[in-house]
């Protein structure tokens, strides 16, 4: 009898979705294996299934291509389904109707291709009913159970040449330049793409940074260095010593909250220290923020990026085909291999505070505020 795997791609969206769907597809095709694309998440089993049949003409040109073919969404959680009645919000249990939409579609399995929230709702499914494959994605390299995540590297990239940009800007004004990126409460984006940007200051979430450690990396750029421009690169779960993450919206019992605003914080306390006992022969710094934003999820995958989505689709479908279900694919080394899906959740990948990524960047000179 034919095996039928659904595919999906749930929470945000990230360089090198299609090409692990473009992997997937062809390598079920060598198999005999009928692939069915589910849209926009679990959103699309827990309203119904809406499902369409992958073959390897519809899948044809995205392997260099961003975002994800399917659709995406992170607040598709079928334990927590958000729905509206009479005007007022209801958080509803669909996990049994998810498993009931797979069953009624004939599916054998779903690969899930996400983060740690989308690969939690897939280990919920399994007690239920459900057999599943994970697939690790997200920017921001926090899953432990894996060396890399893919659409890490493409972030970086990003990040990287915005820095080159801010540099040429701040070195022209004399300004202070600050560089928000993302990452949750890892600081892997900000500390790689800091020190490939040849940052002066990096805060990450997992070293809360002192503002006088800050402001002394600026005074010595003017007074011994003379160089009146700082480049600044800050992870959006940084804070200061002392502080909270600073969050843009608080969330709700069906949402997490979203980080972000820690840029803007720093700027606030530079400009309060400048404006109160800063004396310079060139007057008060000025202080520009960049928020990089949603700009490090979209675009192309790098080489890197592509080359890991494909492995990994890949060795999904293998997976699937062998009927090895409940495991999460992953990078050990140069090999992908794959864990059981338990077992890689719960492990954040943060970064070591006393390994060598931080003592490397504190030998070139990078202030990381402690």
């Amino acid at each position: 009898m034919t095996k039928r795997i659904g595919l999906l791609t749930g929470g945000g969206d990230c360089p090198g979705l299609n090409a692990v769907i473009w992997a997937a597809v062809r390598a079920a095709e060598r198999e005999g294996i009928e692939v069915f694309g589910i849209e926009d998440g679990f959103e699309g089993l827990a309203a119904g299934g809406t499902v369409r049949p992958l073959r390897g003409e519809d899948v044809r040109n995205i392997l260099g291509q961003g975002g994800t073919m399917l659709g995406s969404t992170n607040r598709g959680n079928p334990f927590k389904y958000v729905s509206i009645v009479d005007g007022q919000e209801v958080i509803e249990d669909r996990g049994d109707e998810v498993v009931h939409t797979m069953q009624r579609l004939g599916l054998d399995g779903i690969i899930c291709i996400g983060g740690d929230g989308t690969l939690a709702i897939a280990e919920e499914l399994i007690p239920r009913g459900a057999k599943v494959i994970g697939v690790p994605k997200t920017i921001d390299n926090d899953l432990g159970a894996t060396d890399t995540t893919f659409g890490f590297y493409t972030a970086v990239e990003t990040a990287m040449e915005a820095l080159d940009r801010l540099k040429t800007t701040g070195e022209s004004h004399d300004r202070v330049m600050i560089l928000e990126v993302m990452g949750r409460s890892a600081g892997w984006i900000a500390l790689n793409s800091g020190m490939a940007g040849a940052a002066h200051v990096i805060l990450i979430p997992e070293i809360p940074y002192k503002l006088d450690a800050v402001l002394d990396s600026i005074r010595r750029r003017w007074d011994e260095e003379r160089r009146t421009f700082t480049l600044i690169v800050v992870a959006e779960g940084a804070h200061p010593e002392g502080g909270a993450t600073s969050v843009i919206d608080i969330g709700s019992a069906a949402h997490v909250p979203r980080v972000g605003g820690a840029a803007l914080v720093l700027e606030a306390a530079l400009q309060h220290a400048f404006k109160h006992g800063w004396e310079r022969p060139r007057g008060i710094p000025e202080v520009r923020t960049t928020v990089l934003g949603h700009i490090q999820r979209g675009g192309s995958p790098c080489a890197y990026d592509r080359l890991i989505s494909l492995r990994f689709g890949a060795e999904a479908m293998a997976l699937a085909a062998a009927g090895q279900w409940n495991r999460m694919v992953c990078l050990r080394g140069t090999e992908i291999q794959s864990v059981p899906l338990h077992d890689a959740l719960g492990r954040l990948h943060l970064v070591d505070v006393d390994g060598q990524f931080v003592k490397h960047a504190r030998s070139a000179g990078i202030c990381l505020g402690d």
